[in-house]
């Protein structure tokens, strides 16, 4: 389970550094990024909570993450584990540019990982409403 943990706590340093090549070296080369049965946000289009697979579209989510944000600030606040899930209480401050509203949200990252020590799954669970006004986007049906 540490190492678990210890993945998680460097992929979050190397969020906070720009290093997206390191964060993509984490991970299972077939994954669950966002992966969800029926998600709102998803079906309004949201570019930062659209399902990824794989490490290019991961990449893609990164690369939308600058577009998107201007982070004011980001703090992991506490990494907890059992098992194969790791979780992260996770405090964002950000700007959405292309609307101008602010928000500030308090997340909880879901890790899941593979035998291989390899991240298999990754879910954000957060204010969905925060996040859609922030985009400008209307909750879809």
């Amino acid at each position: 389970m540490s190492r678990h943990i210890d993945t998680v706590q460097a992929i979050y340093q190397a969020f906070g550094q720009g290093n997206v090549p390191d964060i993509l070296a984490k991970l299972a080369p077939r994954l669950q990024w966002e992966g969800w049965a029926d998600h709102s946000a998803q079906r309004a289009g949201h570019p930062l909570l659209l399902e990824r697979t794989d490490a290019a579209g991961v990449a893609a989510f990164f690369t939308a993450v600058g577009e998107q944000l201007e982070i004011h600030e980001f703090k992991v606040l506490d990494i907890f584990g059992s098992g194969r899930q790791v979780g992260a209480e996770v405090l964002i401050d950000c700007t959405y540019r292309s609307t101008g509203v602010r928000l500030r949200d308090e997340e909880l990252h879901l890790w899941t990982f593979g035998d291989d020590g390899k991240v298999q799954r990754f879910r954000h669970y957060l204010d969905t409403a925060k996040h859609l006004r922030g985009a400008g986007l209307t909750a879809a049906a």
